[in-house]
């Protein structure tokens, strides 16, 4: 095992709770979502975010996943959620536990082109009204109708 890999919380399986961010990005009444890569919800669109990683401010945890899952830097505003994602295997295991901080959040420049990473299958801006019937992890269908957000 590398010793980059040993730094890493586990992922599936893990020992304790792991500590995500997200953001609710607006630009121009747009919001800015990403198509997961990755398990849990892979294949599904959700907001932009991931870890904290250890030593960082939650804050600043926002801005660093923003822009590396979409090329976009942000300014963070206010709390807008906390949940948790609880998943469970076939045999009642824990399979994927997260503690999930949203932000809202905008772009601090005009420029709005969207530059997605390895981490994310696809990264688009939509109307309230686009993302009403897209395919959707749970934890963002809780937080667009905590926001008024009608999903389905």
């Amino acid at each position: 095992m590398r010793r980059d890999e040993m730094r890493r919380p586990k992922r599936v399986y893990p020992e304790t709770p792991l500590v995500g961010v997200g953001a609710v990005v607006c630009a121009d009444g747009k919001i800015l979502l990403i198509r997961r890569a990755n398990e849990p919800g892979k294949g599904l669109w959700s907001i932009p975010g991931g870890l904290v990683e250890v030593g960082e401010r939650i804050v600043d945890a926002v801005k660093r996943e923003v822009e590396e899952e979409t090329g976009i830097k942000v300014e963070v505003g206010r709390l807008i959620d906390v949940v948790e994602n609880i998943i469970f295997d076939g045999d009642g295991r824990v399979k994927f536990h997260y503690i999930l901080i949203d932000f809202e959040a905008k772009p601090v420049s005009e420029k709005l082109e969207i530059k997605p990473s390895p981490e994310v299958l696809e990264a688009r801006w939509f109307t309230p009204e686009e993302i009403k019937n897209l395919p959707m992890t749970q934890t963002a269908k809780i937080l667009f109708k905590k926001m008024g957000i009608e999903v389905y």
